[in-house]
């Protein structure tokens, strides 16, 4: 397992400076390289023996600047500018690593034929961090010993240790990255699985047996309601980012009115980026808080398989599906599951709201419809409970398992069927 711990740090001034310079020459560095690949494309976009209509360079054409030609380029670097030799060259392997990322994502599709948009050149103040490789390793250029990290060109920076390191976890890389707050540090950590999957209430690798699996749960995300169960219980939506609309429309305001580049203007840029981090820290608190007690309460949780991005699109509700941010919170559901072993399945969302979780029957309605009537069994629910119904009742036929007449699950057996 592969998990993040992310801690404040407080570097003085000389550190601050130099961490900042550091960002600089990297990001310029970023973006000289994004430019040698790019030019490399227009030069070769068209067949050799033609001219593209668009454009014709002159010249020979260049290798192909791929990671392993720009990594090899380093050495040259430093030759002609002397004030990169400061930064490690893991430093700067592995920025060129994120742009080689990049750059793939955007030519190669994934497994669904999908494309990632063109990586971009960044301006000022946009490279927000930097990666160690390694820590507390012979060689490593960082070492962490509980309460401060040691970087041999930065000194000694303490570390708010808010929570202590898992024990069994090894620290693997290490990023700076400067927020609007302040300067952080995150560790990868990994540890070895466990040989025995634990039980409810331990945290450890390894799912729960299906045959130890007591109860479950059907959940359907929505915007009337943050979420509602099978059981028709609901959490309320927080709107943190309506709520914080006005604030936001008001210091946006006299920032607009301030001149650009301006000390002034930084600060009040700074009281936006503030006011967005905090409520981003408010959604992610919530997401975390209600995942815990969802994954504390069952074995089994089903949730759809939404597509956030196509929901959104061209949709009059598009800032209020990103407010809630239900991907967001898949995500961390997911992850909190895996640390209790707890099975997390998810369904295809087509017409979980249409059809009736009682007898199968379709039942169209509109989205301003938010009571469920059945014309065929007479069963009346709300919407969203029906729906968190169905999306069960899809999970446990994946998985194999039914329903038992105690209101617990039990397996499936090979002749038992179920209509949807």
């Amino acid at each position: 397992m592969i998990i993040s711990h992310c801690y404040k740090i407080k570097p003085n001034r000389e550190q601050i400076a130099k961490i900042d310079y550091w960002l600089e020459l990297l990001r310029r560095h970023w973006n000289y390289a994004l430019g040698q690949r790019l030019d490399w494309l227009n030069r070769t976009r068209c067949p050799i023996d033609r001219c593209s209509i668009v454009s014709s360079p002159i010249g020979e054409i260049p290798i192909r600047p791929d990671y392993y030609f720009q990594q090899s380029a380093l050495k040259q670097t430093k030759q002609f500018f002397p004030e990169y030799k400061e930064i490690y060259s893991e430093v700067q392997q592995i920025n060129l690593q994120r742009l080689d990322k990049a750059w793939k994502r955007w030519l190669v599709p994934d497994k669904t034929g999908k494309r990632f948009g063109r990586p971009r050149f960044k301006k000022s103040g946009k490279l927000r961090s930097f990666c160690f490789s390694r820590v507390n390793h012979p060689k490593a250029a960082v070492k962490f010993n509980g309460k401060q990290i040691i970087i041999s060109r930065f000194g000694a920076i303490p570390v708010i240790v808010h929570r202590p390191i898992p024990d069994g976890f090894t620290i693997k890389t290490a990023t700076i990255t400067k927020k609007a707050d302040g300067y952080y540090i995150s560790f990868s950590l990994e540890d070895n699985p466990p040989l025995s999957p634990p039980g409810r209430g331990t945290k450890g690798v390894g799912l729960i047996p299906t045959d130890n699996i007591k109860n479950s749960v059907g959940i359907d995300v929505g915007l009337k309601e943050f979420l509602t169960t099978n059981a028709g219980e609901t959490v309320s939506v927080p709107n943190f980012y309506r709520k914080a609309q006005s604030n936001l429309a008001r210091k946006q305001s006299k920032a607009a009115r301030k001149e650009i580049g301006s000390n002034n203007w930084k600060k009040a840029q700074n009281k936006i980026a503030r006011l967005h981090q905090h409520i981003a820290r408010q959604r992610e608190d919530f997401h975390y808080k209600t995942a815990h007690k969802l994954v504390k309460e069952y074995d089994l949780i089903a949730v759809e398989d939404l597509n956030i991005k196509g929901l959104a699109k061209n949709s009059k509700l598009s800032k209020s599906i990103y407010d809630v941010a239900w991907g967001a919170f898949i995500e961390k559901l997911d992850a909190v599951a895996v640390k209790r072993g707890v099975h997390i399945v998810k369904v295809s969302p087509h017409n979980t709201s249409q059809n009736c979780s009682n007898c199968g029957q379709k039942v169209p309605k509109t989205l301003s419809v938010r009571t469920h009537s059945c014309p065929k069994c007479k069963t009346v629910l709300d919407r969203d409970e029906n729906a968190a119904k169905n999306i069960l009742n899809k999970a446990l036929n994946e998985v194999g398992i039914i329903l038992s007449a105690c209101g617990g699950v039990r397996l499936r057996s090979a002749c038992e069927t179920r209509n949807f």
